[in-house]
């Protein structure tokens, strides 16, 4: 366990802007200049496309074979952040899954309300399946609410009748929007990234009053039967520990091949920090290593 630089993280976050004093704009802003904090490798090419109307990039780094593809769908609570402010995480999947990754800048709360993400996850999908791409060849992969995102497209897709892929990877995901877990109490003290607060009001803007127990928008709720493999990781130290559990404990009860990994001392998204924290490149590896099982 890398105690000295989890403490290097969590000294960074205290020093960096109060995002909570920002207004949307000045927050989007913020996320997205977060490349020049965190760097995107030279020898990452990125490929601006658009795919089914939907804004996105192609990330491929130079391990990256285009026989197998990552669709990434970004955190950032539905109302902020980008394919540009994940784009180092994102070539790290690309690099040690060997994988070339679609990230896509799905449309944003409270602009585009619910169902926006989901759907133009889905669009996305079936423009790569459209261009030849096999469903089988293909991992959903996301963070935080991405990772949430990540269960519900493969819901839609599976309840469309739309060929499913190969498996989903989901980051610290945010599955219930009704923010009612105990772990919102248990590690609010020990959570430098998120708490109740912020998630209550971007659960507000991203649902514009349409029920936070619907399937789509919280997919701990859904019927998870018939679904591909599932990776789901955790922090120990994030208040979304519990509805990564519960997912977890959701899918195995629905027969799905589902594997659950809780890393000690880490925060949310602890991916992010993979520059400065050996567990982040070392979760990295594991869940590429889940997306070349599944698309060998």
């Amino acid at each position: 366990m890398s105690s000295q630089e989890i403490k290097l993280i969590r000294d960074f976050l205290a020093a960096s802007p109060d995002t909570d004093k920002m207004t949307l704009e000045e927050r989007r802003a913020y996320f997205n200049n977060l490349d020049q904090q965190f760097p995107t490798p030279e020898d990452v090419r990125i490929e601006p496309v658009v795919a089914n109307g939907i804004r996105a990039e192609w990330v491929r780094a130079s391990t990256a074979s285009d026989d197998r593809v990552i669709l990434y769908l970004h955190g950032g609570g539905y109302v902020v952040g980008s394919p540009t402010s994940h784009r180092h995480l994102v070539a790290e999947l690309s690099r040690a899954a060997h994988s070339a990754a679609l990230a896509i800048d799905y449309r944003l709360a409270p602009e585009n309300p619910f169902p926006a993400a989901v759907e133009d996850a889905v669009s996305a999908y079936r423009w790569l399946t459209d261009s030849g791409i096999a469903p089988d060849r293909i991992i959903i992969a996301g963070d935080s609410a991405g990772g949430g995102s990540t269960v519900a497209m493969m819901v839609s897709l599976r309840d469309q009748g739309i060929a499913l892929p190969a498996g989903g990877a989901c980051i610290s995901p945010w599955t219930d929007l009704t923010i009612t877990a105990e772990s919102y109490t248990t590690k609010a003290a020990v959570d430098p990234m998120i708490n109740r607060d912020q998630l209550s009001m971007m659960a507000s803007a991203y649902l514009g009053g349409a029920d936070a127990r619907q399937p789509l928008a919280s997919p701990l709720f859904a019927d998870l039967r018939g679904l591909p493999p599932l990776l789901v990781q955790v922090g120990s130290d994030e208040v979304l520990l519990d509805d990564s559990l519960r997912l977890a404990e959701r899918a195995s009860e629905a027969g799905l091949d589902t594997t659950l990994e809780v890393w000690d001392e880490m925060i949310h998204v602890w991916h992010f920090f993979h520059l400065m924290l050996r567990e982040g490149r070392d979760a990295i590896e594991h869940a590429a290593q889940f997306v070349r099982e599944n698309t060998p």
